[in-house]
């Protein structure tokens, strides 16, 4: 959280037609429901937003590698016809995901490759999922959704409203592709990266990166593969696929290009990024804006540029963070109101820490007949929103419950809110991200060994490891390049 962002929603709506083209991959005819310009136009309506969600990492060197990688990529795909860009967005998290004529990897993704032929592999693959159309293939299953995404975390449709500044937008991130879909760009990956001259088995290879760190961090499956077929059988798949691919097009020297890529990453911020705010022993400090809140124990926690959203793991409830619109603390609250839809049912001008503040609550207003219909199964909503004038800025603590659960929640939301203040703390004010650096291996050894020469922590040598693509007993030459952690 950088800065915060205004809310941008995704104006246009889809179009639905029903007609029959050809898919540009298969060449067989499909029914979709839009045109070529209408599938580009949604992509193109969706990248401001997505930007706004993640921020762009601030690296024109890395932004550059990206866009020109891409477009030579795109170039050798089956729709190289159309526009493309292509964005590395400023989060830790270990993912990448494409939209018509869009393509997006955070840091967090760029961080774990260990070479160009990784890169490359996962390029080709999201690649895939533009050329054979996948995302008009889902359009045609489903519609967009207005639920809020929390860390995983799906939070009560019936909160759309509330949440949908970090999802609305985001609406084709909603849309998870069939397995066949993902094996389908996993095979596209393949064909693009190899006809560009790079080791494909290198994309299976970090398939294990990717599987390593979701069981690290305790999940089933990372982002990135969780609607995706088993790792272990997409490695032999994709391997299979590459050798294959060799052999068709003769490739003899497949480039790997692992210097190259591990010297462009250095200096790379690695993991959370606490100039743009972090949380830290339950509370989350914001260094440039200079504020600081608790957040609830146990809640999930999810940072944007737009907003900080926090929730519990039942899904009941929903707190958030964002910047109001308007002059004065009456006039946010007014405003406020009106966009979510709510009517005051009582409000106190307060004191936050010394700050002045202006506390509402309020309910949903009577729907129209026919919306009642629509959602005559979901209880009423009720919020608890405080105001916060400081710094030249109205800051908005909004919690968003039901009716019938408001009253079990409410000190939660008090709690995070009566609690927000300056940030003075010149540790928390001065907090430095943690850097990628790369290191040249003095004297071989296992992996193990010349992590602990090389400083790293016990507690963090399975994570140096993953980061690295090697396990704690694989045998490291001397001269290999290694990357470790740094300010």
């Amino acid at each position: 959280m950088k800065k915060f962002i205004l809310p941008l929603l995704l104006a246009a709506s889809v179009v639905v037609i029903s007609n029959c083209a050809r898919n540009p991959v298969t060449g067989k005819r499909q029914i979709v429901t839009m045109s070529t310009e209408q599938e580009l136009a949604m992509g193109k309506e969706a990248d401001p937003q997505i930007v706004a969600q993640f921020g762009l990492y601030e690296d024109s060197a890395l932004q550059r590698y990206m866009r020109q990688k891409g477009q030579e990529l795109a170039a050798l795909s089956h729709r190289a016809d159309i526009d493309y860009e292509f964005r590395v967005v400023n989060s830790d998290v270990i993912n990448a995901f494409a939209i018509p004529g869009y393509v997006y990897f955070t840091r967090g993704i760029m961080a774990h490759f260990n070479n160009e032929a990784q890169f490359e592999g996962v390029l080709g693959h999201e690649l895939g999922h533009i050329a054979a159309r996948h995302t008009v293939i889902q359009q045609r299953n489903a519609t967009l959704g207005q639920v809020g995404l929390l860390a995983g975390l799906i939070i009560s449709p019936t909160f759309g409203r509330f949440a949908e500044q970090a999802s609305q937008g985001l609406g084709l991130l909603l849309l998870k592709n069939s397995r066949d879909a993902e094996r389908e760009a996993d095979r596209l990956g393949v064909e693009y990266s190899t006809k560009a001259g790079y080791d494909a088995n290198e994309m299976a290879t970090f398939f294990n990166t990717l599987k390593r760190q979701g069981e690290q961090q305790g999940e089933a499956l990372p982002n990135l593969l969780s609607t995706h077929p088993d790792p272990g059988e997409r490695n032999q798949t994709v391997a299979q696929l590459a050798t294959e691919w060799k052999q068709k097009t003769g490739l003899a020297n497949p480039k790997v290009s692992r210097e190259s890529y591990l010297r462009l990453i250095e200096g790379m911020v690695y993991g959370e990024d606490p100039r743009e705010g972090f949380l830290e022993a339950g509370v989350f400090y914001h260094p440039v804006l200079k504020f600081q809140f608790p957040v609830p124990s146990g809640w999930a926690f999810q940072n944007s540029p737009q907003q900080v959203q926090m929730a519990p793991k039942d899904g009941k409830a929903l707190l958030i963070l964002t910047l109001a619109s308007g002059n004065n603390l009456q006039q946010a609250a007014s405003t406020a109101l009106q966009q979510f839809g709510l009517q005051s049912i009582g409000s106190r001008e307060i004191t936050v820490n010394g700050l002045p503040a202006l506390m509402v609550e309020a309910q949903q207003q009577p729907q129209e007949p026919q919306q009642q219909q629509q959602q005559q199964a979901a209880a009423p909503v009720r919020t608890l929103s405080t105001f916060i004038q400081y710094g030249g800025s109205i800051y908005h603590l909004i919690g968003v419950s039901s009716s019938q659960d408001f009253s079990a929640y409410t000190s939660y939301f008090t709690y995070a809110m009566e609690n927000f203040k300056t940030l003075t703390d010149a540790s928390k004010l001065n907090k430095k991200p943690e850097r990628i650096r790369v290191k040249t291996v003095t004297s071989a050894g296992t992996a193990e060994q010349v992590l602990r020469k090389l400083n790293v922590p016990a507690g963090r040598l399975t994570e140096l490891a993953i980061l690295n693509g090697i396990n704690l007993t694989d045998r490291v030459a001397q001269g290999t390049l290694i990357k470790v952690f740094g300010q």
